[in-house]
């Protein structure tokens, strides 16, 4: 293809980049601002490929310097869409005045160096942008759990790679093998630039699917009243935090019941009811500590996953988790109601913990507790993987 037909197809793939961006931004509200900045970008990218097919007819540098504004505010503008990601962003005046001294050094150097500004020096702000891109996506909190995420930083590393060889080894080529090498760097330039205006529209729209869909799974595994795991999340995620913790660990379980519930229903009132239950979701959560996995199993059932615990430190976890709940129920504004639990542990030290056995002992020691007289705490026999069998 000639150098003609490649700016047209680098547009053409920017337009249909921007027309999807501001698509997808109808369906993912809470990233509007991060696909309406990519989505700018990219029309202004539109703009600086026009600017630059035309510089010509514009008089002394101002044409390529225009161009290399618009472009720089291009990448700009996708630099910014990364950082707001993570609530961060370049603040306006940066921007402005960082163009502004690009748009001086291309005046100030005049039509003399034109040529080196336009073919190696400009290259190298280009450069920098996409690395720090690539770096405030590998860094991006938002991201970090993301697959796409290395599409994403490799896409912009190697453009950012591509540039600094614009800037650092073509000149060192074309000073050994004369201008000749320029027409070819040019057309290098733009098929890269076709490659990467695909790579760049696709992997940014991948990376805020995917986080949407990661938010949408974390919502079927959440308890809508609690916001602690359901049923689904707790033996969808459980396993995996078991086999994470090494195959010869101990492991505890918590199995809970909030005592006479039905009672505290059909007394105080459905609404009374969920604010115990958001209560000793509360107080679960919180003194179970961020490494416990804690879900309600439903109704009034709860269990916690104490990974890397033995059965004596769970107890005393239980305890205070026991203590806290009914002092704060009784006690609590606008609440005051005499709520206890019963809780069964049970602790695995088997090779591979099985957490139906251990859920299933748990709940016998639950039972016992319940038999017992409620409100007590009671420990079943350590579950080994032979009993699983």
């Amino acid at each position: 293809m000639d150098l003609a037909t490649l700016w047209y197809l680098t547009t053409g793939t920017l337009l249909v980049a921007a027309a999807m961006t501001l698509w997808e931004r109808k369906a993912q509200a809470q990233r509007a601002r991060e696909l309406g900045l990519w989505a700018a970008a990219y029309g202004v990218f539109v703009l600086g490929c026009i600017l630059s097919m035309n510089r010509a007819h514009f008089p002394g540098v101002a044409g390529p310097a225009i161009s290399n504004v618009v472009m720089m505010l291009g990448y700009l503008l996708v630099l910014q869409g990364a950082l707001t990601l993570d609530g961060k962003q370049l603040r306006p005046t940066f921007i402005t005045g960082l163009l502004a001294a690009i748009g001086a050094i291309w005046f100030a150097a005049g039509a003399g160096a034109a040529t080196l500004l336009w073919n190696h020096v400009s290259a190298f702000p280009i450069a920098v942008t996409c690395a720090l891109t690539a770096l405030t996506l590998w860094r991006s909190r938002t991201a970090r759990r993301l697959r796409s995420r290395p599409v994403a930083v490799a896409v912009f590393a190697c453009h950012s790679l591509f540039y600094a060889a614009r800037t650092f080894i073509v000149p060192v080529v074309t000073a050994t093998y004369g201008n000749k090498v320029l027409p070819v760097v040019a057309e290098i330039t733009m098929y890269e630039a076709v490659l990467f205006s695909v790579a760049m529209a696709m992997s940014l729209l991948t990376l805020v699917r995917e986080e949407d869909r990661a938010r949408l799974l974390a919502r079927t595994r959440t308890d809508f009243l609690t916001e602690l795991h359901n049923r689904q999340g707790f033996f969808e995620l459980a396993p995996k935090r078991l086999s994470r913790a090494g195959k010869d660990a101990s492991h505890s379980l918590l199995a809970i019941d909030l005592d006479h519930f039905k009672a505290i229903n059909d007394r105080y009132g459905h609404e009374a009811g969920d604010r115990v239950l958001k209560l000793f979701a509360s107080i679960a959560r919180e003194t179970a500590g961020p490494a416990a996995m804690s879900a309600r199993l439903g109704g009034e059932e709860f269990a916690i996953l104490l990974s890397n615990t033995a059965a004596a430190e769970a107890r005393a976890v239980a305890e205070d988790i026991a203590r806290r709940f009914a002092e704060t129920a009784a006690q609590s504004d606008g609440l005051a109601i005499p709520a206890t639990a019963s809780i069964g542990i049970a602790e695995t030290r088997g090779e591979e913990a099985d957490l139906v056995a251990l859920l299933a002992a748990a709940d016998r020691a639950l039972y016992r507790a319940k038999m017992a007289g409620r409100n007590r705490i009671e420990v079943a026999k350590p579950v080994r993987v032979a009993e699983a069998a």
